[in-house]
């Protein structure tokens, strides 16, 4: 292919994956069971449906109170923000904003 064709064709792809890519970035929920938490360091491990389990730090002025919950307790753990799925990190942090409710069996 001549250079004036694919130069043309590589930059709106370049445009295109800029305009789509924070985009996908959505809020991301998790529902599942407690299996440990730490109300004193701020600390929820939740196992999903698919076996996986996902680890929280809770931040200090984030609103959420740990000490009603229990391990074997069913919830829903929401992130109001967009975290791209490449700044997953092992253990997410939870803020202002976020949530976590209990969630039906």
């Amino acid at each position: 292919m001549p250079a004036r064709i694919i130069v043309p064709f590589l930059v709106a792809a370049f445009a295109l994956a800029l305009l789509v890519g924070p985009a996908a970035a959505e809020e991301r929920t998790v529902v599942g069971t407690i299996v440990r938490v730490d109300p004193a360091g701020g600390v929820l491990a939740v196992r999903d449906a698919a076996g996986a389990v996902w680890n929280y730090k809770v931040e200090a002025d984030a609103g959420i109170d740990l000490s009603a919950l229990r391990q074997g307790d069913r919830v829903k753990v929401s992130i109001g923000r967009a975290t791209p799925l490449n700044m997953i990190t092992a253990a997410d942090l939870l803020r202002k904003g976020d949530r976590v409710e209990k969630a039906p069996y």
